[in-house]
């Protein structure tokens, strides 16, 4: 098909301020079974604020190689500098790869996942207060602030009471520093990786989603309703 064949190989643009990274979880049509699949989905955020889908990638394995995969895949096509790359906390082998290729881009964890994270070790009770205990960390205005924070919420009554809360903020801290750099305009484009799960909602504001669901089809048999009605 040409459409798919000219999507797959267009270039893109040369540099991106920010790329997310993050899966979209999907029922395909396999051998007459439908399967949970994850899709692997990299948008680009360019200068104008323009979003643009970069590329798709299934893997029943996530690691370095897999991500490896995908960076050589963005250089394939022409991409030569990612200043920001947003990511999901938990995605295997991304630190790694992402150092090798694009060795000056600046990792940054979703902190709406790790707040969601944090907030998974509380019941419904104790979740609001959970939730107002630890803003104070990922709202601080710098990073000396946010370790003032961190440090008073380990030793205060929540953190006493939830300590797991505690070890994941510390465990993902090399990649939530970098979001204290930023002024908030910055902060409020980059602290989420949700603008991926956005997508199937609101199509008009990524230009190659069309083409997308077109370069889909060929690669897992999957008639573009069923993706559709998939995604949305």
């Amino acid at each position: 098909m040409p459409e798919v064949t000219g999507w797959q190989a267009r270039p893109h643009e040369p540099m991106y301020p920010v790329v997310f990274f993050d899966a979209l979880r999907v029922k395909i049509c396999e051998d007459a079974v439908a399967r949970n699949k994850a899709i692997y989905v990299a948008l680009g955020i360019l200068p104008d604020g323009t979003r643009d889908i970069l590329g798709l990638w299934i893997e029943s394995i996530e690691g370095a190689k897999f991500w490896i995969k995908v960076f050589n895949d963005l250089r394939t096509h022409a991409v030569n500098d990612v200043l920001i790359a947003a990511v999901t906390d938990g995605l295997k082998g991304i630190p790694e790869a992402l150092s090798a290729a694009f060795p000056a881009t600046i990792l940054q964890t979703c902190i709406v996942h790790l707040i969601r994270n944090s907030l998974d070790y509380a019941n419904r009770k104790n979740r609001k207060g959970l939730a107002a205990a630890i803003f104070p960390t990922y709202s601080a205005v710098s990073v000396e602030a946010a370790q003032a924070e961190l440090e008073a919420f380990a030793d205060g009554p929540r953190g006493q009471k939830f300590p797991p809360v505690n070890t994941a903020w510390r465990k993902a801290w090399d990649c939530v520093l970098s979001f204290f750099a930023f002024p908030s305009v910055v902060r409020m484009v980059i602290y989420t990786t949700d603008e991926i799960h956005k997508l199937p909602r609101r199509p008009s504001l990524v230009r190659s989603l069309p083409a997308i669901v077109a370069a889909c089809r060929p690669i897992w048999g999957t008639p573009a309703s069923t993706l559709l009605n998939s995604l949305w």
